[in-house]
């Protein structure tokens, strides 16, 4: 007999993607934090409760048992399921027969259920009760089939309030595969028990701050994700649990927003559900706590995705005029929304948190329980199988206190089935789960003590309205279950409660100081700015976009996202810097060396530039201010006074912020001081001057000498003889 061997609790997805993240991030991105690896599951885990088999592994066949209507069976009536061959190997499978068998007497607890869904069928006593023929299977095919036991079958006829074992088998010459399933007699107790059913509504992983209009349109479009998700919680009491980054991501584009965005939102906000907001992104809360970040990190920002045109008034036509109009109003000018109002989910209740399944130990619950928001005490959502009393698999009632931590404890069997549920198409292989978690239902709402249950429908992608839908359904309607609203599962009388120890996951904690780590960098450059915000805002969106659980699905993509924005951050500190250039000769006392500044980032920068010269023969200005413009270089004038003597000096330059932050690399500007020269021509051009000043003076004399030796002094002429 081919029996597929039980899942493990956390899922198999779920551990193949910590173990690949493991490896792929700490190789990429997380070296010099590295230490010794550790898996992220719980310290005690218990094998949940799961259809034998579950899909098998890639390459071989795989058979399930899917009784319908989620496992529901009244009295009277007929026994119907559907057996159906998944063939994934590389060769058919011939045709074979299907044994149907039944068990008459009643699982006595969850436990023996547990066993009996994980193919343990040693201990329950099955009677084959109906037989069929089932056709050969081609490889990379499925095949679907129904059997129905008529309700006067001895085995149905005198069935009693409880749920039962059933099995089937299929027989081929090329082996045996074997499944088993539960269906439930439901009891007319007439007692009630309280429900929550929690489901997230969450958009697809994104490494950006904020999805852009593009996917918003592609995400609330009539086959959308998002518009999927809230189909199917429409007119359920589901508990809502809402990325707040998603209305936030519609209501910065302001009268840009696609249509079907602000519809998707409007929806949203009108629905009754009670809710609760995740993480900004639903990000990691465990890898925060165990990152030391604490608070958790919150958006500060959103005002740079925001455009002036998309939050200009539009004066209405009917509105009157203002009579005496506020000289400093501005009726053209943009107003946008603060913080919390572009976050709001629509009346949600603060404070509670609900870190990814199985990664919160009791040190962040003792961590998280103490914090308040908004004047609420924080509350977290934590599995069963992280309590001592869960991990045994017992029912853990959905109000807890771990010391002084309120909590609220999901069950994680039940809540794994509903998850698997909602990801499946075909609803043959969707039963088995639906199944599965009724069988288990019909426990856990005996075993409580009238106290109210909470199960999730856990993060998942890409999945149907229907499938979704018909998992949520499944518990809300559960035989004697009513529905609760998240205040009334709050405000329940709490159960003590004891939280094992969860190891960290090395990767995402490595990860989140690795970003906390370049945004106090990144923080620390901002302060060029007018509003730092325009860069710590985004960066800190994109930090906690990058934290989110919806990674997790796909660690590989996961690692090369923090490896591009870790060379993104250290672009941006790099984008503002002092632009080297060639020697200078100066050759007089007095100049102006000129500088450039380059400036990569979108909006003008403040910088004071600093000048040092290693030698006295050359004075330089120590700082001078400066608003280095957007996407340009910015020519700056640093005044030199050369003093007596030449060589080569060397300026040192450095750009500071306005608080003093270092900004770009220092660079050293070679001037070759010639300034003797003029010095020296001076003299020359001195020395001739007076040459030739007193050249002409000695002229001039002379010249003044000769006219009065001339016709001012005549010589007598001698008498003449006349003899």
């Amino acid at each position: 007999m081919i029996q597929s061997p039980p899942p493990a609790v956390p899922s198999a997805r779920r551990v193949r993607a910590r173990l690949c993240a493991l490896a792929a991030i700490g190789a990429l991105l997380l070296a010099p934090f590295a230490g010794p690896v550790a898996g992220a599951a719980a310290s005690v885990t218990h094998a949940a409760a799961t259809p034998a088999p579950t899909p098998s592994p890639v390459g071989e066949p795989a058979f399930t048992l899917s009784p319908i209507s989620s496992g529901l069976i009244q009295p009277g009536q007929p026994l119907n399921v559907s057996v159906t061959m998944t063939n994934d190997s590389a060769t058919p499978t011939g045709p074979g027969t299907v044994s149907l068998a039944f068990g008459t007497t009643p699982f006595g607890d969850r436990r023996d259920l547990a066993d009996w869904l994980a193919g343990d069928t040693t201990e329950t006593a099955v009677a084959e009760i109906a037989t069929a023929a089932f056709p050969a299977v081609a490889a990379g095919d499925s095949e679907t089939q129904g059997l129905t036991v008529d309700a006067a079958n001895p085995a149905l006829a005198a069935l009693g309030p409880g749920a039962y074992p059933v099995a089937a088998t299929l027989t081929t010459p090329a082996g045996t595969y074997s499944s088993t399933s539960v269906v439930v007699v439901p009891a007319d107790s007439g007692r009630e028990v309280g429900i929550g059913v929690v489901v997230p509504i969450t958009a697809p992983a994104t490494e950006e701050g904020l999805l852009t209009a593009d996917e918003l349109e592609e995400l609330t479009a009539p086959q959308g994700s998002l518009t999927a998700q809230l189909d199917a919680v429409d007119g359920t009491g589901a508990i809502l649990a809402v990325d707040p980054a998603i209305p936030a991501a519609i209501r910065v584009l302001g009268t840009s927003a696609p249509e079907s965005a602000a519809a998707w939102l409007a929806r949203l906000e009108a629905l009754p559900n009670t809710r609760f907001a995740l993480q900004f992104g639903d990000a990691d809360v465990a890898a925060q706590v165990q990152a030391k970040i604490v608070p958790l990190l919150q958006p500060i920002s959103l005002r740079y995705a925001m455009s002036p045109a998309d939050f200009t008034p539009v004066p209405s036509e009917t509105s009157a005029p203002t009579p005496t109009p506020t000289p400093t109003a501005d009726p053209t000018a943009p107003v946008y929304p603060d913080l919390p109002s572009l976050l709001d989910i629509g009346g949600a209740r603060a404070g509670v948190f609900w870190p990814e399944t199985g990664t919160a130990g009791a040190d962040v619950i003792a961590t998280l329980g103490p914090l308040t928001v908004d004047g609420q005490q924080a509350v977290s959502l934590i599995p069963s199988t992280t309590t001592v009393a869960g991990a045994d698999g017992a029912t853990v009632p959905a109000r807890g206190a771990a010391g002084t931590a309120p909590v609220l404890v999901y069950d994680e069997a039940i809540s794994q089935q509903l998850e698997e549920a909602s990801v499946l198409d075909d609803g043959a292989l969707r039963n088995a789960h639906l199944a599965a978690a009724t069988g288990l239902l019909s426990f856990a709402l005996a075993e409580t003590d009238g106290a109210p249950l909470l199960v999730t429908v856990d993060r998942a992608a890409d999945r149907s309205r229907v499938a979704l839908r018909t998992a949520i359904s499944t518990a809300l309607q559960a035989p004697s279950a009513a529905p609760y609203t998240l205040g009334a599962l709050a405000n329940s009388p709490a159960t003590p409660v004891e939280v094992t120890d969860v190891a960290p996951d090395e990767a995402r904690v490595a990860a989140a100081s690795a970003l906390v780590a370049g945004e106090d960098q990144l923080t620390q450059f901002s302060s060029v700015l007018d509003d730092p915000t325009q860069l710590t805002g985004r960066e800190r969106n994109e930090m906690l976009q990058l934290l989110g659980e919806a990674w997790r699905a796909d660690p590989d993509s996961w690692g090369v996202a923090l490896t591009d924005h870790q060379a993104a951050t250290a672009a941006t500190l790099d984008s503002v810097g002092i632009l080297r250039a060639s020697p200078i000769q100066l050759i007089t006392s007095g100049a102006v060396i000129p500088v450039w500044i380059r400036n990569d980032l979108p909006y003008p920068v403040n910088v004071t530039l600093l000048a040092s010269p290693d030698d006295l023969r050359l004075e330089v200005q120590e700082t001078t201010k400066v608003v280095a413009q957007p996407e340009s270089n910015t020519r700056v004038e640093v005044p030199v006074q050369a003093q007596i003597g030449s060589g080569d000096v060397t300026i040192s330059l450095e750009l500071r912020s306005p608080t003093g932050v270092q900004i770009g690399q220092p660079e050293m500007r070679e001037v070759h001081v010639r300034a003797d020269w003029e010095g020296i021509g001076l003299v020359i051009l001195g020395v001739l001057a007076v040459g030739f000043v007193l050249l002409g003076v000695v002229r001039t004399i002379l010249r003044r000498r000769g006219r009065r030796k001339g016709p001012d002094i005549e010589t007598p002429e001698a008498p003449k003889d006349d003899s």
